[in-house]
């Protein structure tokens, strides 16, 4: 078979596993969009060293907001009184997990990896945000009055039913997944080339079991901007070819948090300590969640790469179809504006004057 055309085949086989969880994690999204009192969330977490952060993580290991997604909605919390380790939990809770890449876990890898995630996730949040309270901890003052420019709605947002549903989907499939569709198929076919075109046992024989791996994943994963829902499909292709879960795990969480642009706006939101704490934390974290997963699966005798995929086999292939189906074409818009984004940036790129030519006189007639 062509390479190219072995990767997109292997494109598409992922593509049909996860494409109805994807649906199902959209549609969860827009239902919170939709009924989640802003109100409620400022309210939990501007007091208190350990409760507001164990709150500010439970509430953002659900939403589906990416590294720099979560930049926005981070500031906000802070305007309206949220402390600095509610803000640092909320920051690393919320990308590493989502209840849409929770859903693709399921569909591409196995239930002990689909706990596990939001699991390691959590605990990395509590134990940054608490380290950062106890470290700068001062007596919270009121709140700020609210901010229009912080993107924050701070009144309440009554709705109806049928309104607040239709809203919420509205959020779901044009806004959020208009975001998230690039970065979503260029996982997909990333997740193709490496099932394609390493070899079976090259990642097993090179990057065994145990920490070596997993700092490499860290290495890789801090600087790259990828987001929770994308780099599934990545991990699980690395697993097949023999990749340790733990060391999957380190890319799932270090990935997704983290990459230059959003340490560079934490650092100016919270300032260096908490940017220190909040690369600590992950880093700590995500190598030690990947050497406990990788006991796990040996205590239990299971095999992560004998079960990539087996989720997904449950479900009738025409419910996979449409689910693609749908998934393509409401990925024609924003994939559409990606691409016309591309050709205008190459048009503008071959129109610039070649600075190594000589600049020409012009012919102006005789003189």
């Amino acid at each position: 078979m062509d390479p190219i055309l072995h990767v997109l085949h292997a494109a598409w086989q992922l593509l049909l596993s996860s494409a109805v969880y994807i649906l199902f994690g959209l549609m969860v999204s827009g239902f919170m969009k939709a009924f989640l009192d802003p109100n409620t969330v400022f309210r939990h977490l501007g007091r208190g060293r350990f409760a507001s952060v164990f709150k500010a993580a439970i509430i953002g290991i659900p939403i589906p907001l990416c590294s720099c997604g979560v930049l926005p909605a981070a500031l906000s919390l802070k305007r309206h009184g949220a402390n600095n380790g509610a803000t640092t939990a909320f920051m690393i809770a919320t990308p590493e997990s989502g209840v849409d890449a929770i859903a693709v876990t399921y569909a591409l890898m196995d239930p002990i990896m689909t706990i596990a995630r939001p699991v390691a996730a959590l605990f990395t949040a509590v134990a940054a945000g608490i380290a950062e309270n106890l470290l700068g901890w001062r007596t919270p003052a009121l709140p700020p009055a609210p901010d229009a420019a912080a993107g924050a709605e701070i009144a309440p947002r009554p709705r109806r039913l049928p309104a607040g549903i239709a809203a919420g989907m509205k959020f779901a499939f044009n806004d959020f997944w208009g975001d998230l569709a690039g970065w979503f198929f260029l996982g997909i076919l990333l997740a193709g080339a490496i099932t394609a075109w390493i070899p079976e046992d090259f990642l097993s024989r090179h990057l065994g079991p145990g920490l070596p791996s997993m700092l490499l994943m860290l290495v890789i994963g801090i600087p790259v901007y990828i987001c929770a829902t994308a780099s599934t499909p990545v991990a699980a292709a690395l697993i097949l070819k023999g990749i340790s879960p733990g060391a999957a795990l380190v890319f799932l969480l270090a990935g997704p948090a983290t990459n230059m642009a959003s340490m560079t706006v934490l650092f100016g939101i919270l300032g260096r300590r908490a940017a220190a704490v909040y690369l600590a934390a992950i880093s700590i974290g995500a190598v030690g969640s990947g050497l406990l997963l990788d006991q796990i699966y040996v205590a239990f005798g299971k095999s992560a790469q004998a079960a990539i995929g087996q989720t997904a086999e449950v479900m009738p292939l025409w419910v996979e179809a449409a689910a693609v189906l749908i998934l393509l074409l409401i990925s024609v818009k924003p994939i559409g504006r990606i691409l016309k984004a591309g050709v205008m940036h190459l048009r503008h790129f071959r129109s610039r004057p070649d600075p190594s030519q000589p600049d020409r006189p012009q012919n102006c007639g005789a003189t």
